[in-house]
């Protein structure tokens, strides 16, 4: 899942992109408006978690333009208002979901992960392969009943590869979906994460490589 968290708060920002990182979400930061509207513009996001009093460009104005066009985008609204009728104004301005400040962590990373699965087609709560379970939620993959020691990454790169449901992922896809903006185009990180989670899996082997194409399972 690829997140921005739009905060001009830079200590709350990057504590929530630490958090969002250690779930497995590919996470971007943005410390003011104008760059939120720069970023989105340029990059597919999942989940925009869209701080309502920032300065500059004020995130009513950017939750008006990212919901003008019916983008797959969802945004998630926070604000120190925490009234019944600033909760109506946020949702009325286009935003999926509201949530006061101060919050909890697990409650915010509940809530973008039910924002995601509605910005994607519908997948099953735990996707399967043969003896191959993960549990997108508790972050837990299995095989033949046997606790998997997978890394963030590792998870997130499977979760997308059963997500996609045998169709062939490419390797720029995983870059865009699994790492964040810092990422290099041209780094070999994507293979060396497929091989070591390929290598976890064992035998029988359930990761394909397509030549010139990328990975299925």
């Amino acid at each position: 899942m690829r997140v921005l968290v739009v905060e001009d708060h830079v200590r709350l920002a990057d504590s929530v992109a630490r958090v969002l990182r250690r779930e497995g979400m590919a996470v971007d930061v943005a410390y003011d408006g104008a760059v939120a509207l720069e970023r989105t513009s340029e990059t597919d996001y999942d989940v925009v978690v869209l701080d309502r009093d920032l300065p500059g460009v004020p995130g009513d104005q950017v939750c008006r333009e990212l919901t003008r066009e019916p983008l797959r985008t969802r945004v998630l609204m926070l604000t120190a208002a925490a009234t019944i009728a600033d909760r109506v104004d946020g949702l009325t301005l286009g935003a999926d979901d509201y949530l006061p400040k101060p919050f909890a962590y697990p409650e915010l990373v509940a809530r973008i992960r039910a924002l995601g699965r509605r910005s994607q087609p519908a997948v099953p709560p735990l996707l399967t392969h043969g003896d191959l379970t993960l549990d997108p939620a508790r972050r837990v993959a299995t095989r033949a009943g046997v606790r998997l020691a997978l890394n963030p990454k590792e998870l997130a790169v499977l979760e997308h590869l059963l997500g996609a449901g045998g169709r062939v992922v490419s390797a720029e896809e995983l870059l865009e979906r699994v790492w964040d903006a810092a990422a290099d185009p041209f780094t070999t990180t994507v293979k060396a994460t497929v091989n070591r989670l390929r290598a976890k899996l064992g035998e029988p082997s359930l990761i394909a490589t397509i030549p010139r194409t990328g990975y299925r399972i």
